[in-house]
């Protein structure tokens, strides 16, 4: 190993991370972290951190004036036998062990060298040694992924006014943006199918006739907080989804430097689509679903139907599956097949993600 690149939003101060960093260091590595001091309720944390950090020998930047540095990403430049090789983390959730077992999040370890060039102009902005030189594969805020997103909506759009396949789904925490709400409203009128999965704050009004007909949004209140943003396109049945920090909100397309990176993997695409995107938009006891009106209620099983869901315990029942040492990764997903039992096994007595607790972590995302 050559050298370590690290965003660090919301660590906690974990001595694991800290420390493997430092180490590393001490081993001769050449380590950069990006520090973000301005992470809300983990300001003493992260500046009393830095500190060990550039104590120990390690290069704290500390990001660009006026925006806060949001996006998850570690880039790991190593010697292989058959040359330099950039190894790449991309996710949504912060490095923080509490987080990591109280909310849903996604990542991607790969070595594309594509993704990896880009990760690699993403640090040299970073630490001010070059301008935003555009990207290969990412969506970058605050400097191009607005207009990125809002041409992907348009795409679909124009695609169903053509009679090609079109469809759009969206997870994220929050909806805000007026100018993507809007994009989403005429992609509606032309005929595409939009399910939004929505945690937190939605401004936009799903199923109002003539506006929002093929919109529907819910939200999924559960064991766990879902924190992940995954982003679905069909775009004339050659589907692109694309994962990452941001919201749909202005702070983080405006405010914020962001990466939302593409899934080109064909099987993983596959996977999160059914085994995530489809099972939660069939969750039917944890979901929430939003009226035009502005309410919410409650999802409920249909009789004679599919068994009743908890999405995230089947995916638990998913995970368990695959972690068994006789496993087969191209068996069918074992989440239509242990729904009823996931969905009806007892549970803990514990606290829903989502609802306050001074024994919980305030999610300031």
């Amino acid at each position: 190993m050559l050298a370590i690149k690290q965003t660090l939003y919301r660590t906690g101060g974990d001595p694991r991370i800290i420390g493997a960093l430092m180490d590393a260091v001490r081993n001769g590595k050449q380590v950069t972290a990006v520090v973000e001091l301005k992470a809300r309720f983990d300001e003493s944390n992260n500046i009393r951190w830095a500190r060990q950090l550039e104590d120990a020998g390690v290069h704290v930047i500390y990001g660009i004036v006026g925006f806060k540095i949001h996006c998850k990403t570690t880039l790991v430049v190593r010697r292989d036998e058959d040359g330099i090789r950039r190894y790449l983390h991309l996710g949504t959730g912060n490095y923080n062990p509490v987080t990591a077992r109280l909310y849903t999040d996604l990542s991607l370890l790969t070595c594309r060298p594509e993704l990896g060039e880009d990760a690699a102009d993403l640090f040299n902005i970073l630490t001010g040694l070059c301008r935003f030189p555009g990207m290969r594969r990412f969506l970058v805020a605050p400097f191009e992924m607005y207009e990125r997103f809002l041409r992907l909506i348009e795409r679909e759009r124009d695609n169903a006014r053509r009679g090609v396949p079109a469809r759009i789904i969206a997870k994220m925490n929050s909806l805000v943006v007026t100018d993507l709400i809007d994009a989403l409203y005429e992609a509606s009128q032309a005929g595409v199918q939009v399910d939004l999965i929505v945690r937190g704050i939605c401004c936009l009004r799903p199923g109002v006739p003539g506006l929002s007909d093929n919109i529907r949004v819910r939200s999924i209140v559960g064991r766990f907080l879902e924190h992940s943003r995954l982003f679905y396109f069909e775009n004339a049945c050659q589907p692109e989804i694309y994962v990452g920090s941001a919201d749909w909100m202005p702070r983080n397309l405006f405010k914020r430097v962001e990466v939302v990176f593409p899934i080109e993997d064909g099987n993983l695409r596959e996977q999160l689509l059914r085994r995530l995107l489809d099972v939660q938009l069939g969750d039917t006891l944890k979901a929430r679903l939003l009226e035009p009106d502005g309410t919410h209620r409650r999802a409920k099983p249909v009789p004679g139907q599919a068994p009743p869901l908890n999405s995230q315990e089947a995916l638990i029942a998913q995970a368990r599956a695959a972690a068994q040492p006789d496993s087969d990764p191209n068996r069918p997903s074992p989440a239509r097949a242990g729904l009823r039992h996931a969905a009806s096994r007892p549970l803990r007595p514990r606290l829903d993600a989502g609802y306050s607790s001074p024994h919980l972590p305030r999610e300031g995302t």
